[in-house]
């Protein structure tokens, strides 16, 4: 991963995206306790990594605390902070969490079962007997302990930037070898679930701020624009606006107008 500009970067992820298919979270499966889901954590099972920094409490309904710190140290590096927030302080972190505990975690849209061919061609799709949760589960437990056997028994997030730059490098690759699943099976769905968050409408978790709806100039989910539809090269100049704030606009016109 050295060398590596953020454009660059996010070009790499989108073009990946495709490894993983996201879904909606709903709170209502993730808390059901539906035994076709992974179990939900509580906030007294695990606890945020440190230094929120936008202050937002925000519980974990998947991750434990060492998987949390774990996967907030590896996105740091594949979308770090420059001169716009990067893909930690954009809580890329929580979207993850969400969508492992809903119906993308379970493999609800992804063929399962066997046989199952762990060297067929990339265009073959996905070839493992792992959920996405249990991808990242098993895949952050064996890669941690390869971790801890060649560095001391420190952490990923213990390590100097350049070391998680390696260790990214490694599992890209596959020369960090994980003993149950291919290592760049895991990386490239980190890294795509990574890019999905950084740009996903905030309502899923992540891009906090639409920082990078803001970055890219992006004017976000509200997109009507029939009184514009005539005018060519117009410069749209706005803040951009998500799910949320278009839902509001909607309501405060719908009110605006039973008014009238």
């Amino acid at each position: 991963m050295k060398g590596f500009s953020r454009r660059a970067v996010l070009r790499t992820g989108v073009s990946g995206a495709a490894v993983a298919i996201p879904a909606t979270w709903d709170p209502a499966r993730a808390q059901s306790g539906d035994a076709s889901a992974p179990e939900p954590r509580s906030a007294t099972q695990a606890s945020e990594p440190a230094g929120d920094p936008a202050g937002v409490p925000q519980t974990l309904v998947f991750f434990n605390s060492e998987e949390a710190r774990f996967v907030e140290a590896a996105i740091d590096r594949l979308i770090p902070a420059d001169d716009w927030a990067g893909a930690k302080e954009a809580g890329v972190l929580h979207y993850i969490d969400r969508q492992l505990a809903g119906a993308y975690g379970v493999g609800a849209r992804m063929y399962l079962a066997g046989p199952w061919v762990p060297d067929a061609p990339a265009q073959q799709g996905y070839q493992l007997r792992f959920s996405p949760a249990e991808l990242y589960r098993v895949g952050i437990g064996e890669a941690r302990e390869a971790l801890r056997a060649r560095f001391g028994e420190r952490e990923l997030w213990e390590l100097a930037g350049s070391d998680v730059d390696g260790v990214l490098s490694d599992l890209e690759s596959g020369a960090l070898e994980l003993p149950s699943l291919p290592a760049p099976v895991f990386f490239e769905t980190l890294l795509a679930n990574t890019v999905e968050g950084y740009f996903a409408d905030p309502v899923y978790g992540g891009n906090r701020d639409m920082v990078s709806w803001r970055m890219i100039g992006f004017p976000g989910a509200f997109a009507q624009y029939l009184e514009l539809v005539d005018q060519h090269g117009y410069e749209l100049d706005r803040p951009p606006l998500g799910i949320a704030g278009a839902a509001q606009t909607a309501h405060h016109h719908h009110a605006e107008g039973s008014k009238g």
